[in-house]
């Protein structure tokens, strides 16, 4: 591991709580501030459960912890901050310019935000150039990817090379779009899974088991890039483009566009209500989390 560096996570939900044990299970000092008092009290057993999950993984490192009700307090020695508040832009802005005017001039300044713009969120900020996006995928404390963008080069760099020694797996935007990477492309495949169940092509749970047992087993080795490249033979991509291109331009013609109406909405809450089958939502994540801990395993003896 790198040399532990003090943290700072503002927010103390679902992503806040994950990023804190991350932390603090890699060594670092961890402080979370949480302004509400119910959440701010059950945040340590929260953070120790996740803790115990990464302890499956790699021994842990033992970070200190230190929950705040006072945003100044848990800022005040913080190197690295990472702002994990609700995904509103009012919020997002008055957040960050307060982060702004209280943190250390040399500390990162990094939101986890999912679809919002840096230079929407930064608009009020005196000092632009130390924030970045660094948005992890659901749970953060598993999964490996985190997107970043930036302007600034070093301050990049620096972030880079922290969240790597955590074990993510970075990607760089060269321009900042809204949703970035892997939520416009999880986006974009959901409108057709709903649009499938909408137009009667199939249940929820049918479409589910086609992915889950068809492409996104070879998208968790190779992407979609390659493996359109590999669709193409041993000829590769240049084949697959050459030959099969207008076959997947007509797929493309055919996708479909939704709204999400009463009607579609009760279509895909029942649909999951039968595929969940009694399980609750946290059978189900214990569920994923049991399933993503033995994944990270076998990718670790690739």
């Amino acid at each position: 591991m790198t040399a532990p560096v003090a943290t700072a996570v503002i927010g103390g939900g679902l992503i806040g709580a994950a990023w804190a044990a991350l932390f603090a299970h890699h060594g670092h000092a961890a402080a979370i501030f949480e302004p509400d008092p119910p959440r701010r009290a059950d945040l340590a057993a929260r953070v120790r459960s996740l803790r115990r999950q990464l302890q499956d993984l790699t021994p842990d490192q033992g970070g200190a912890l230190v929950i705040c009700g006072d945003i100044a307090a848990a800022l005040a020695h913080a190197d690295i901050i990472v702002e994990s508040a609700p995904e509103r832009l009012d919020l997002k802005v008055a957040l960050l310019a307060e982060i702004d005017a209280l943190a250390k001039p040399g500390a990162i300044i990094a939101t986890s935000t999912s679809s919002l713009l840096l230079s929407d969120m930064t608009r009020d900020c005196k000092l632009k150039g130390r924030f970045i996006v660094a948005h992890p995928f659901n749970p953060p404390h598993l999964m490996p990817l985190v997107e970043l963008f930036g302007h600034d080069a070093a301050i990049l760099e620096r972030a880079d090379a922290f969240f790597r020694a955590l074990g993510k797996v970075t990607i760089r935007l060269k321009k900042e779009v809204p949703g970035h990477i892997a939520n416009r492309l999880g986006a974009a495949l959901w409108q057709e899974a709903v649009h499938l169940v909408a137009s009667g092509v199939a249940d929820v749970a049918d479409i589910d088991t086609a992915l889950i047992h068809g492409p996104a087993m070879r998208w968790a080795v190779q992407g979609t890039h390659l493996t359109y490249h590999l669709g193409g033979g041993p000829g590769g991509i240049r084949h697959y483009l050459d030959h099969l291109g207008p076959s997947q331009e007509r797929r493309w013609a055919s996708l479909g566009k939704v709204q999400l109406t009463s009607d579609v909405k009760k279509m895909l809450i029942d649909g999951i209500e039968r595929e969940a089958n009694g399980r609750s939502v946290a059978d189900l994540e214990a569920e994923r989390d049991r399933f993503l801990i033995d994944l990270l395993k076998l990718r670790d003896h690739l």
